[in-house]
Formats: structure tokens, C-alpha cells, sequence
């Protein structure tokens, strides 16, 4: 093994300073679906499986991953939770009504949903495609 001496140090970091920062932090680029993928849930609403996996979390048989996606101007409407969630905004926004409370959720916020205590329901208000991805924890 080679040692490290303050030549070699100086000429790496005068290297990685001579590289492009968009080498070293290029953001991932957002998911995009065909307009016929997954199953349609409401007009300019569909929902997209992505993968579910048994779980070690005893008050959960399974975990299962989706992603619904909400067209602007297009709405879900009004469910009771059928099961616990976790929910997160991946693209665009969405005004949300979780048990007549009024909120809004923005691309990198997540929230929650608990079975058979939160209705709630979704309207993309923005000229963006919004795409809620969920975690559904699906009781033993």
C-alpha cells in the first residue's frame, strides 16, 4: 500500500476540483409513466404496483409499494383507509383532505394514513403531474 504524502493529496484534490460538479451530484430524474400504465382509479388517476415483500413487523403481514399518479385537475375521492400508510410526494402537489382537515402536500413531504380512523381525499390543483408514492403496511 502506498503512502499518502502531500504531493499526492495536493494532486487529487486539485483533480477533484477540476471536475464538473454535476459529475459528483446529478439528482435523479423523476418517474414517468405511459398514460395507459397500471390500473385507472378515477378519471386522470391511476395507480402503478411497484412490488410488495412479506414483513417483520408483527402488526404487518405485508408491505406493498405503489405509486398513484394525478393528473392536473383530476381527483380521488373520498376513501376511508382500508389499511395503515405511509404516503410521499414524489412529483408536483396535491391539496389534501384528511378528515375535513385541509392541507397540502409538496414534492419530498410525506404523511400518514391509520386504517379505518383517516378518510381522505386528493385533487391536483397544480398544471403538473403529481405522483403520490405509498407504502401500504397490510395488517397480520
Amino acid at each position: 500500500m502506498e503512502i499518502v504524502n502531500r504531493r499526492s493529496a495536493l494532486a487529487l484534490g486539485l483533480t477533484m476540483a477540476a471536475t464538473p460538479l454535476i459529475v459528483w451530484a446529478t439528482p435523479a430524474a423523476p418517474q414517468t409513466y405511459g398514460p395507459d400504465e397500471g390500473k385507472e382509479l378515477a378519471p386522470g388517476v391511476r395507480e402503478i404496483a411497484l412490488g410488495e415483500r412479506a414483513s417483520n413487523i408483527k402488526a404487518y403481514a405485508m408491505v406493498k409499494l405503489r405509486d398513484v399518479v394525478i393528473q392536473p385537475g383530476a381527483k380521488t375521492p373520498d376513501n376511508m383507509m382500508a389499511n395503515d400508510m405511509l404516503c410521499h410526494m414524489t412529483e408536483g402537489e396535491l391539496s389534501v383532505v384528511q378528515n375535513e382537515k385541509k392541507f397540502t402536500v409538496k414534492k419530498g413531504e410525506v404523511w400518514t394514513c391509520a386504517k379505518a380512523d383517516t378518510t381522505e381525499g386528493t385533487q391536483n390543483t397544480s398544471s403538473a403531474v403529481a405522483i403520490m408514492r405509498v407504502i401500504d403496511l397490510m395488517p397480520a
